[in-house]
């Protein structure tokens, strides 16, 4: 009878960890081949997962006796948290595991963007010299805002103020009377923040009030030539608004790991823009070596704890 099923990439050495405790599955292809996952559900007390694998209410049905998700990683949006409260399944997010990871992926993002000279590769190695069409603009001295000002915000702030930029962050639901709030000007609402930023970063989990927060009318309101980074959920921003702008010249540029569908379809809207300030990565902000490590024995060590309280 198998104990733990991993269904995604995972840290062979907290597996072997994992292995040494418990009676473990690791199968990495499982979020490539859903019915296989589901048929081995009965028995299994846990299953650790990343953003890719489903836990719904399908899946549920079909692991009478689980007993803990762990995830690897953050986000919550592929679990059905609810259900999984409603029968006492513990939900185990590796939270700040990669929160150094996407702090420096959003702020390598804010100086390419605003520089905007690392397009240029294929153009020098033609001959092509393009240096005037390539003069940017410094991140020391603009003003980066947040939206959300959680534990990975929290992060890139203070890498910000350490390159002399200016933080602000729009976060109705974080305590005002956190010291944490020395490192950024809170302001009240998002549109304050989209109309002072040269820059902004999400920072909130996708839900039905964040769904599209960043739409037609937000992109309008934010300032012209500032750039948009999105390491949090595709579904936060609209991509064809998004697009548009772009296109049209009316902000500076934009970097996106999360998309709306994932991976992102050959017939994406964002394709209209390929050739504007645009850099897009596969959902891997948070994945380095050092993090898959630190959340992967994060996430033994919870499952872990889990099973031996309950056993």
């Amino acid at each position: 009878m198998v104990d733990v099923v991993i269904s995604e990439f995972m840290d062979a050495a907290a597996v072997e960890a994992l292995t040494r405790r418990h009676s473990v599955h690791f199968d990495a292809a499982l979020v490539e081949d859903r019915e296989r996952l589901l048929s081995m559900g009965e028995g299994v007390r846990a299953l650790i997962v990343r953003n890719r694998t489903r836990v719904d209410e399908a899946l549920l049905s079909r692991f009478p006796d689980l007993e803990a998700v762990g995830r690897l990683g953050v986000g919550l949006d592929n679990i059905d948290v609810a259900r999984c409260q409603g029968r006492g399944i513990a939900v185990l997010p590796a939270t700040g595991g990669n929160a150094s990871a996407v702090a420096e992926y959003v702020v390598t993002g804010m100086l390419m963007l605003r520089r905007g000279a690392y397009h240029s590769t294929a153009a020098v190695l033609d001959g092509d010299w393009p240096r005037q069409a390539l003069v940017g603009h410094e991140s020391q001295g603009c003003v980066l805002g947040l939206v959300g000002f959680g534990g990975i915000a929290r992060e890139v702030a203070r890498r910000a103020q350490a390159l002399g930029m200016s933080v602000i962050a729009f976060d109705p639901f974080a305590d005002p009377s956190d010291p944490a709030w020395q490192m950024a000007e809170r302001v009240e609402t998002i549109e304050a923040l989209l109309t002072r930023s040269d820059g902004v970063s999400l920072h909130v989990p996708l839900t039905e009030q964040t769904r599209h927060l960043i739409d037609a009318d937000a992109i309008a309101s934010m300032r012209e030539g500032s750039v948009l980074i999105n390491t949090a959920r595709g579904g936060i921003v609209d991509e064809a608004a998004l697009t548009e702008a772009l296109c049209e010249g009316r902000i500076g540029g934009a970097m996106l790991d999360v998309f709306e569908r994932e991976p992102l379809p050959a017939d994406s809207v964002l394709t209209r823009a390929r050739a504007c300030n645009l850099v897009l990565t596969p959902h891997v902000a948070g994945v380095t070596h050092e993090s898959n490590v630190t959340i992967s024995a994060m996430t033994a060590r919870n499952v872990s704890r889990i099973l031996e309280d309950n056993a």
